[in-house]
């Protein structure tokens, strides 16, 4: 009898075994999915819709030359631009003014949060951003 119960201890501990590593290796393939999407989601900036094909070159510029250029950039274009790119666009402009003006990169953070949808492309980096502009 005692062989018995001792063969059932094994089998069941050979069973949970089985069991956590299936488990384990759940876990792993949805960190890699999730990691792989965040990766998607860093790519994606320069390829978001909504900016004319015309003002790329004068985007380029106005980033190369710091937060002062891309504010007068989206005060002067801002209403040709649409979402999603408008709201990367601006979002770039607040990790840039951050550090000089915290209270400007609120407001605008604050303005693309809320008119952004949870479905939208630009949403991964709003989540990503939103601790530090809350």
């Amino acid at each position: 009898m005692t062989k018995v119960i001792a063969a059932l201890m094994i089998a069941a501990v050979l069973y949970g075994g089985w069991e956590l590593f299936f488990y384990f290796e759940k876990v792993k393939n949805e960190r890699q999915d999730e990691q792989k999407a965040a990766a998607a989601a860093l790519v994606l900036g320069d390829q978001l819709p909504g900016l004319p094909y015309q003002l790329e070159s004068t985007l380029q510029d106005a980033e190369n030359k710091g937060a002062p250029a891309l504010k007068e950039f989206l005060d002067t274009y801002g209403k040709m631009i649409q979402d999603p790119r408008k709201a990367w666009i601006q979002l770039d402009y607040c990790v840039m003014v951050a550090s000089d003006d915290p209270q400007e990169a609120r407001r605008v953070f604050a303005e693309v949060k809320a008119r952004t949808s949870s479905k939208s492309p630009v949403w991964p980096r709003i989540k990503q951003l939103e601790h530090t502009y809350q």
